[in-house]
């Protein structure tokens, strides 16, 4: 159990409207989904002065000394540590744990319930993909409300699968890749937020449990704001008839936190305070995406080729079938020198806002392309699955702040986006669109903004129940 006691400083940021009440918060335990939770956390914690405990599997639990001011209870999982070599084994487990979780969160959650020496649940928040908790929720009568962890637009593509697989969209046909999906301006066949080989099954029920029990839930919570995401947002208001708040973006709020899983690097900056400004480009895959070793040695041989500085994110086991950068050519090091800097894991925030950053190659996943518009960082998008592709088509042709790989990764094309970007008046045209996306995330969480409003009805509404 984490301790709850308050430093002064908490004390005083936390001396909102929300004391003497707590909220009981359950992440997925994946990389992507404990950080925008526990930021969340730590808003309805510093701006409310909420109580805060989150329920959490043992597997890749959150690091407590970062957060002296929650409480954490874990429950039993059957995660494995090895088992999340891929994308796929994540749907499988998600779905098992939907299952497996069930009697160990009721009983956690029982277990809260009943302790009257501490301050009344408001409510429960947990993440979509853990649908399982709103039956829980119910035999205790207790309101749930859901945070979802990707963009709007990419949700809302996933709560039409059903259509799209009667329409003969899916599964995805090679010659079908590019047509668009008039029910989706702008994504192509391409850009469904598929996992894997996208056989019905897993995922579909996945997702329909998803949807089916966020439309039953109080509410749903997004990293995202108005600004970015209007049309998506108000479709979503329409069809789902729960209240919706769009408070993001959420590190914005609170930035001095960071529950990294992977040991960051800081000679990243170090060598980044010797690079000249908006010169290079960072490259990071995320946690969970994994490549073969030519697709490696193509990405090696575009960073090279290009000349531009670069600092390269190679997380252990990115690389099927290797440890870390043994499949580096010979010579390669040596060739690039000084140019280059390869860590296995970097503090990513602070480098999207070093002034030396001048674009970032990216997997596209939700809180990466969020903390990228923050600051500024126009992207080359190299989506792996899921909401990624969506991501990537919203940030290369509705926003156009980025170009994306369409044909995998050859050193050739890899060359070419990276001058584009880096170089070319192209990328000079997407660095202006984004440092104005920049300017209206820095309005919408102002007093008055969108953000803002969104966060302040939030807090009445969860103190309302």
């Amino acid at each position: 159990m984490g301790s709850s006691s308050e430093t002064p400083k908490q004390q005083t940021q936390s001396s909102g409207h929300g004391h003497g009440r707590r909220l009981v918060l359950f992440p997925v335990p994946l990389q992507g989904h404990i950080n925008p939770m526990l930021q969340l956390a730590n808003i309805l914690h510093s701006k409310a002065g909420f109580s805060i405990t989150v329920i959490h599997t043992k597997f890749n639990s959150p690091d407590q000394s970062k957060y002296p001011h929650f409480k954490f209870q874990p429950i039993p999982d059957r995660f494995l540590e090895n088992e999340l070599a891929s994308t796929t084994d994540v749907i499988s487990l998600l779905t098992v744990h939907n299952v497996y979780c069930v009697a160990p969160f009721r009983d956690c959650l029982a277990g809260l319930l009943s302790n009257v020496s501490e301050e009344p649940i408001a409510c429960l928040i947990t993440d979509a993909l853990w649908h399982f908790t709103q039956a829980v929720a119910d035999s205790f009568k207790l309101p749930r409300i859901v945070l979802r962890t990707s963009s709007v637009s990419s949700f809302i593509a996933s709560t039409i699968f059903p259509l799209l697989r009667k329409k003969g969209y899916l599964p995805k046909q090679d010659s079908q890749l590019a047509a668009p999906v008039p029910e989706l301006p702008p994504l192509r066949v391409k850009d469904i937020p598929t996992i894997g080989a996208d056989i019905p099954g897993d995922l579909d029920e996945l997702i329909e449990g998803m949807i089916k029990e966020t439309k039953a839930s109080s509410g749903l919570i997004w990293n995202s704001f108005t600004e970015l995401e209007q049309p998506a947002l108000a479709t979503l208001q329409q069809d789902f008839g729960i209240p919706v708040f769009p408070i993001g973006p959420f590190h914005k709020n609170f930035p001095a936190s960071s529950s990294s899983l992977l040991t960051q690097d800081q000679s990243s900056i170090s060598w980044l305070d010797k690079q000249a400004p908006k010169s290079v480009i960072y490259v990071s895959f995320g946690s969970i995406a994994a490549m073969d070793e030519t697709e490696f040695l193509e990405m090696a041989w575009g960073l090279a080729n290009s000349m531009q500085p670069f600092l390269w994110v190679v997380r252990p086991g990115i690389i099927r079938g290797s440890e870390w950068i043994e499949p580096l050519p010979k010579g390669f090091t040596e060739a690039v020198g000084e140019r280059g800097h390869i860590v296995k894991w970097a503090p990513q925030q602070d480098v999207l806002t070093h002034p030396a950053t001048g674009g970032f190659w990216t997997h596209n996943g939700w809180n990466s392309t969020l903390e990228s518009i923050c600051e500024g960082v126009p992207m080359i998008c190299s989506p792996c699955f899921g909401d990624q592709m969506v991501n990537a088509r919203y940030v290369s042709h509705v926003w156009r702040v980025g170009v994306q790989l369409e044909n995998g990764l050859e050193r050739g094309e890899v060359e070419k986006a990276i001058r584009r970007l880096m170089v070319e008046k192209e990328g000079e045209a997407m660095r202006q669109r984004i440092m104005c996306m920049k300017e209206s995330v820095n309005l919408c969480l102002k007093q008055g903004g969108s953000s803002y409003q969104s966060l302040e009805s939030l807090i009445s509404y969860m103190l309302s129940f």
